[in-house]
């Protein structure tokens, strides 16, 4: 197979992957929180602010780090809006994150 072959089937997947309930979901969530730019401002603001928590933090200070920010942050992700939308990302993110783990399983490289 070649080269050009490989790309031609990534574009095809790439095409099933858009879609997927999933993804489509995920992009009906984002459209509807976006309609609200100040939540959709504070929402990328939490995502943020989560993921350098999980970069940055190890060990014992972790655990106290997230509890602390779960606790900030859990009258805001009571919000229907912020919710479903969370909720759309992380499904499609952990399909993601199967597809990627299924390729490196598959695939034989060092």
């Amino acid at each position: 197979m070649s080269d050009n072959e490989i790309i031609e089937a990534a574009h095809q997947f790439a095409d099933k992957i858009m879609e997927s309930d999933t993804y489509k979901e995920y992009l009906f969530q984002r459209e509807k929180i976006k309609k609200q730019p100040d939540l959709y401002e504070k929402v990328n603001e939490f995502r943020q602010r989560n993921f350098d928590l999980q970069n940055e933090a190890d060990g014992d200070e972790l655990f106290d780090r997230v509890e602390a920010f779960e606790m900030e942050y859990e009258k805001f992700r009571e919000n229907p809006f912020v919710d479903d939308f969370l909720r759309a990302e992380l499904a499609f993110c952990r399909m993601m994150q199967e597809v990627y783990v299924l390729l490196a399983e598959k695939i034989d490289f060092e």
